[in-house]
């Protein structure tokens, strides 16, 4: 389980890039993925190498957080050009 958690979150990583590349998104978009999609991948990095079980309760945090950040990175891109950026 530990090692699907760290493929999936470098599929994570790479799918989140995706509306930048496809220029469906800017860079404020992109660099929120990237730090957002590093931190996941921090966790389970920790996940794969640990045997503290603390550590998938905060992974599982993590994720949720994740979603709502990447999702209002996402909506503060749509709107910076509205507002001159």
């Amino acid at each position: 389980t530990r090692l699907q958690i760290l493929l999936y979150t470098v599929m994570l990583i790479v799918v989140s890039v995706l509306p930048f590349v496809f220029k469906m998104s800017g860079p404020f978009y992109l660099a929120g993925a990237l730090l957002l999609g590093g931190g996941f991948l921090y966790y389970a990095v920790l996940l794969m190498k640990g045997n503290d079980e603390s550590i998938a309760m905060k992974t599982f945090g993590y994720s949720i957080w994740y979603l709502m950040a990447i999702f209002t990175v996402l909506l503060i891109d749509h709107y910076l050009p509205l507002l001159g950026w």
